[in-house]
């Protein structure tokens, strides 16, 4: 079965373009031109990627993202005009694998896509239902799923893969770019140097009783971070 990617796009030359690459490598493509069609579709169908464009006639791509996260963890990908650094960060914070700016050239944003798709758990992992405990958090491997003390909380795809790379490096420090490396293997090039920072502050929010003294993600200066059992 071919995957599924859901395109939000309310631009029509640029949909159809889009559409038309994405079906020629291979993918199955549902189309919305605005975020109504995009909840119908994604009601309807099994979508394996979101490509969400920002800015569409009936809302705004960052407010449908935290909705979409509340309930599931498709891969998202922002599609926007702006590079400003506070709307990427923006995006990250709420939930998006990667955001890539128009105009973009082809084959890096084929790429992106890719490695987007090659981060999705356990059709990575190969750990089955495997669980992973640390004092009061439960990873489910084969769910794609974290329980504290019975209760779930959402995750990402890339929090779920920052998951499974720490819980099976209990006490070990792990620098920078060992952390891209398993979290982002096929897209170090296209990452800024606060995706890192970001992605741990998010997961921190979800996990630690304090963020701000963390107790699981401890920050090791000048070092990295270490996972606390």
């Amino acid at each position: 079965m071919s995957l599924r990617i859901l395109l939000v796009e309310d631009d029509d030359s640029l949909h159809r373009g889009i559409q038309f690459t994405l079906q020629q490598e291979g993918f199955e493509v549902v189309g919305a031109r605005n975020l109504a069609e995009a909840r119908n579709a994604l009601s309807q169908h099994e979508i394996h990627l979101l490509l969400l464009d920002v800015q569409l006639p009936d809302g705004n791509g960052f407010d449908f993202c935290e909705r979409v996260r509340q309930e599931r963890d498709v891969p998202i990908i922002f599609l926007t005009a702006s590079d400003q650094e506070f709307d990427i960060v923006r995006g990250l914070d709420l939930g998006g694998d990667d955001y890539i700016t128009k105009p973009f050239r082809l084959r890096e944003f084929l790429s992106r896509i890719q490695a987007v798709l090659r981060r999705r758990g356990p059709s990575l992992t190969g750990r089955g239902e495997d669980t992973l405990v640390s004092r009061s958090l439960t990873l489910h491997i084969g769910e794609m799923r974290l329980d504290k003390l019975g209760k779930d909380l959402p995750l990402s795809v890339t929090e779920f893969r920052l998951m499974l790379l720490f819980m099976t490096h209990p006490r070990a420090v792990l620098s920078r770019d060992q952390i891209i490396q398993h979290v982002w293997p096929d897209g170090a090039e296209v990452l800024d140097d606060n995706t890192v920072a970001v992605n741990i502050r998010r997961l921190r929010e979800k996990i630690e009783e304090d963020p701000q003294n963390p107790q699981y993600i401890v920050t090791v200066r000048g070092a990295g971070y270490r996972w606390n059992v």
